[in-house]
């Protein structure tokens, strides 16, 4: 521990005598410094011991005094040595009143105890002090290793928390709590889960100081530009230079642990994306192979295949895809890795999101970057799926709360959700994920399952550009013609079809006679060009009709 008053006092060589606040010698001495201004407070830093002869000062005035010894207490001078025999045969009364009053240590220094021994005697003890942390420190470093290849960061986390007399804490990408030492400190990290989520917004490497129940310290872990888990320290006060090294050591060892499975995670993707591949190619046998114990326990449950893009990604693509009819899509070329796609990107949020809560439960969760997508495989019903569909809800309710326009923010994102798949239907789940991005793009929306797809309405999807187009383009002969004032073909073909053919029931609809509306179905037929007993015709002219009405509302 750093040298105190105390321990120059009892300095044997010293000799030195305490002639006030002898219950103040256990304060820690930073410096010995000798100053004979009147006034040393400019140059003080705190924590010092002041040595002085009153060369310059009328150590006899009481008044002098006093200002004197308050200006002293104000910088944080812990003690005050004065020598004797020099300017003044013994410590003038004044100065001892003043000190007892002030409550700062007054130690007589003889005249045969040169200052310079003081300052020597003080600065051997500050080395030795630092020498011990030195020592401390590596023998900390030692441990946290050991315990680190033994156990893993649980077992570094609880040789930490001995080392700094306190708790430590270990926090995933998404800031969760992985670990805790020791076990009662589980609720303690928990209150700190926003701090630990506002520190991962600053690039690492960064640290903060938590108030609370103790002085809690957090530090990023990572050397990406985003870290990739967090360390939090928990103690009563202040941490000393070896509980400073031990904390350093141990934030060094984490992040090792965490680039390691850096490189883990890529090789990991790598043999994802073989095996997302062969599943899309139709061959779930060599897909269970190549999976192993790494994903086989995923093949053998039903699973949800989620095909996620970026707001800006699904805009552009919506943009490309404006004269396309809404179709089941075909699954996209292979999957390309990219080693890190936690880069600071919606995709990479979510990636972080679902491998969190999959690793928390303890899931196989496969997760693979697309070009400019993201498809996960996770285990129906469980935590992957959960943490996807609740972070969609999130960013649902935030666009309502603060009446932002749907999906269109660069950091949001769209997400098609298929229908429970086994290995064997993989490609269909692929298309039914495809689909359902492709109507939560249209629909404004986060997230859209597909089963919502079959349960709903295809009106909906009439909203189109494409399909609007279409059915202007399909329509507009007809409209030019009652335009004219010739006839109401329009809303005859409309009471047509909406009576199945019915000439009786869709003329009493307009109000005219059956042989009238005849008439204009052969009108209709005439102008367009093609058969009203198509039944294809028929559909794409009740869809136009659909169509236009749904974008007249």
């Amino acid at each position: 521990m750093r040298p105190t008053l105390a321990s120059i006092v009892h300095h044997s060589a010293l000799k030195l005598t305490v002639r006030a606040g002898e219950d103040r010698l256990d304060v820690p001495v930073r410096w010995a410094h000798v100053s004979e201004l009147a006034d040393p407070v400019p140059y003080m830093e705190g924590g010092e011991l002041l040595l002085i002869t009153a060369l310059q000062l009328d150590a006899e005035d009481p008044d002098v005094m006093r200002r004197y010894v308050k200006r002293l207490v104000g910088a944080g001078v812990v003690g005050l040595g004065f020598a004797v025999g020099v300017n003044y045969d013994e410590i003038p009364k004044a100065l001892v009143d003043a000190a007892e009053e002030e409550g700062l240590p007054l130690l007589e220094v003889p005249r045969r105890t040169p200052f310079l021994a003081i300052s020597k005697a003080v600065s051997a003890a500050i080395a030795a002090d630092q020498y011990r942390a030195v020592t401390a420190g590596f023998a900390a470093q030692r441990e946290l290793t050991k315990q680190a290849l033994n156990d893993g960061p649980e077992g570094l986390l609880s040789a930490l928390a001995g080392q700094v007399d306190g708790w430590a804490a270990l926090y995933d990408a998404s800031g969760a709590v992985v670990a805790t030492a020791p076990e009662w400190a589980g609720r303690r990290a928990a209150r700190i889960t926003s701090d630990v989520e506002r520190l991962r917004e600053r690039p690492a490497p960064a640290s903060s100081v938590v108030g609370g129940e103790d002085r809690v310290e957090l530090h990023s872990l990572g050397t990406g530009r985003r870290p990739r888990a967090a360390l939090a320290v928990g103690t009563a006060a202040a941490l000393g230079t070896a509980e400073r090294y031990a904390v350093h050591s141990a934030i060094a060892l984490l992040t090792l642990t965490t680039e390691r499975s850096r490189s883990l995670h890529a090789a990991e993707q790598r043999i994802g994306a073989a095996v997302l591949r062969m599943l899309l190619a139709g061959q779930p046998e060599h897909a269970r192979t190549v999976a192993g114990d790494l994903y086989g326990e995923l093949l053998d449950a039903p699973f949800r295949l989620i095909l996620a893009e970026s707001a800006s990604a699904s805009a552009a693509r919506a943009h490309a895809d404006g004269h396309a009819r809404v179709a089941a899509a075909k699954p996209s070329k292979a999957p390309v890795v990219v080693p890190d796609p936690t880069n600071g990107d919606p995709l990479g949020g979510l990636a972080e999101i679902v491998e969190s809560a999959a690793a928390r439960s303890g899931e196989s969760v496969l997760v693979v970057p697309d070009g400019e997508r993201l498809v996960v495989l996770a285990v129906d019903g469980g935590a992957a799926v959960t943490a996807c569909g609740e972070y969609a809800a999130a960013l649902d309710a935030a666009r309502i709360a603060t009446r932002e326009q749907p999906v269109g923010d660069e950091d949001e994102l769209v997400v098609g959700l298929s229908a429970p798949a086994g290995p064997i239907a993989a490609a269909a789940a692929y298309k039914q994920a495809e689909q359902a991005l492709s109507v939560a793009r249209r629909r404004g929306r986060s997230l859209v399952e597909h089963e919502e797809l079959a349960a709903g309405s295809v009106l909906p999807l009439l909203a189109d550009d494409a399909v609007r187009a279409f059915a202007d383009g399909l329509l507009r002969p007809l409209n030019e013609h009652d335009a004219t004032g010739r006839g109401d073909l329009v809303a005859s073909l409309r009471a047509w079809l909406s009576r199945h053919g019915q000439w009786d029931a869709a003329a009493a609809d307009l109000g005219v006679h059956r042989h009238t509306l005849r008439y204009r179905m052969r009108r209709v037929e005439e102008i367009l060009g093609r058969s009203l007993d198509d039944p294809d015709v028929r559909m794409e002219l009740w869809l136009a009709l659909k169509a236009t009405a749904a974008a007249g509302e």
